[in-house]
């Protein structure tokens, strides 16, 4: 089927999302004694003082490669070793009271901002935990399949703005701002095992600079300084055992995979589960917001300039999520910040139309590019100026896995698989007005794919009408198909989207490797 995207149809989304987040009615409100973040309204957000935490599962990779073809097999395995783990975090959380925002795949983002008066006791309060969640993963395996967790943690402190997208009871709240930003880099920054602060943190904390935080953690003798100060009530061992006794009373069970009727944009993910999980060949992409951190920290100062910055993340995430669900039949698994990560696949439950899944991906990424100018250009007439702002788009092809993990009440969506760890590694290759194609995708994909992204698989610039014309020149069908759609005027009327949220209420931040670009 032809997937298409149009400007007017486009347009009228956005109008809409703007007049939900109108300057005037947007309030920033700042965070005081046990403020409930949960369900915030889409034109309120908070500043929150606090110490954001990022804690990185190294041995991923390790689990997805651990059969030469990725099969049933490697993907069973993995998502037990996430979902053993995820357990075991989500119980610590709770019982040294952390605000857990995310659990994307391997990485968790958690926010400390107890004690409220004090940084210097937020951030040894934040090295207690980190080590507490080191510790409790080096004990949470259950065998060789499924091992012990490598980690490491990154953590800064510092002013950030906490707002939300949901709307309708559906909710992704998240942290805008420095700190998250740069724990999330700490974390991805290396394969060492650790603790690693930035040099703000560690002047916070009285420690000395360091020439390359990265690669210099947190020594013994510092991290139990810390320990000593925070005085946690609850030790690994604990955990251990409260985890142990869950997966008796709770057992995991045994993950059961069946392919998803194309498109994507009919599968409710909120009733998935370990024993009604997805799997099948099919296309992961990454598109994020480019030199977001440098515009959150201009507007993030004051209450005129951040309310813009409220409005600008409310439109643009809106409109990449309805251009991949409404315009190309795809579904959105989540937003990592001011990413969007999502799936496309054409054909049936069985067999996947390979070609036409790639070509509708490489449109789909042009309209992502479109609509993203096209809402920048409407910002900017409506009195909110994003034009320092690109998108980075990535993706790639193979067996894609769709479930959620965790505990009853507590279930968080997840999609893992070597393709949506390449899609992000392309994504993140990328400038601002950069898309790249995987090379699993680029082997896979017809000559007019490969001759529009070239030998680097990487190509700048490319909107939706470029993409088109580009692809139907050199034979490409289903470029074709829509070119020959949009011009039978066969396109439905222009109409506001139906509310693009579609998820249960379920925290989302810039858990991606180094967080917002």
């Amino acid at each position: 089927m032809a997937r298409t995207w149009n400007r007017e149809r486009a347009k009228k989304r956005i109008t809409t999302r703007l007049a939900e987040v109108e300057i005037d009615d947007v309030e920033i409100r700042s965070y005081v004694r046990n403020t409930n973040l949960d369900n915030l309204p889409a034109h309120v957000a908070y500043r929150v003082d606090g110490v954001h935490l990022y804690a990185d599962i190294l041995n991923l990779k390790d689990m997805l490669n651990v059969t030469d073809v990725e099969g049933e097999t490697c993907h069973r395995r993995t998502l037990r070793f996430l979902n053993l783990h995820y357990r075991a975090v989500h119980r610590l959380l709770q019982r040294v009271d952390a605000l857990f925002v995310d659990f994307h795949n391997q990485r968790l983002h958690a926010v400390v901002t107890k004690p409220y008066d004090s940084e210097t006791d937020r951030l040894n309060r934040a090295v207690a935990i980190a080590q507490l969640i080191i510790d409790v993963l080096k004990d949470t395996g259950e065998d060789a399949d499924h091992p012990s967790a490598k980690v490491r943690v990154g953590i800064d402190t510092g002013v950030a703005l906490a707002v939300s997208n949901g709307r309708r009871g559906h909710r992704e709240p998240l942290f805008l701002g420095e700190p998250a930003n740069h724990a999330a880099k700490r974390a991805g920054g290396g394969r060492a095992t650790g603790i690693f602060l930035t040099n703000k943190a560690r002047l916070a904390l009285g420690l000395k600079e360091v020439e390359s935080p990265d690669i210099v953690p947190l020594a013994t003798s510092e991290v139990e300084s810390a320990e000593q100060d925070a005085d946690l009530d609850v030790s690994a061992s604990d955990i251990v055992a409260e985890w142990k006794e869950d997966l008796a009373g709770n057992p995991i069970g045994t993950f059961s995979f069946s392919g998803h009727t194309p498109p994507f944009s009919t599968l409710d993910i909120e009733a998935l589960s370990v024993r009604n999980s997805r799997r099948q060949d099919a296309v992961a992409v990454y598109a994020d917001i480019d030199n977001f951190t440098r515009y959150v920290g201009a507007n993030i100062g004051n209450d005129t300039t951040a309310k813009h910055l409220v409005r600008v993340l409310h439109v643009l995430r809106s409109e990449l999520d309805s251009t991949l669900h409404k315009d190309f039949a795809g579904r959105k698994v989540r937003f990592i910040g001011d990413c969007i990560h999502g799936l496309l696949v054409e054909g049936t439950a069985q067999t996947t139309d390979v070609d036409a899944t790639i070509s509708n991906m490489t449109l789909c990424a042009g309209a992502l590019r479109s609509s993203f100018g096209l809402a920048v250009d409407l910002l900017a007439d409506a009195g909110t100026n994003a034009s320092s702002l690109g998108l980075a788009i990535g993706f790639e092809f193979g067996p894609m896995t769709v479930t959620r993990l965790g505990v009853k009440g507590g279930l968080v969506r997840c999609s893992v698989s070597r393709g949506v760890i390449e899609a992000e590694k392309q994504q993140a290759r990328c400038s601002g007005s950069e898309t790249a194609i995987g090379p699993l995708a680029y082997s896979k994909a017809n000559d007019a794919v490969r001759s529009l992204f070239g030998d680097n698989r990487k190509k700048s610039g490319l909107n939706y009408d470029d993409m088109v014309e580009e692809l139907k020149k050199n034979g490409d069908q289903t470029a074709k198909a829509a070119a020959a759609f949009a011009g039978a005027g066969l396109l439905k009327p222009a109409s506001a989207a139906a509310n693009p949220f579609t998820f249960q209420n379920r925290p989302s931040g810039p858990a991606k490797k180094d967080g917002f670009s």
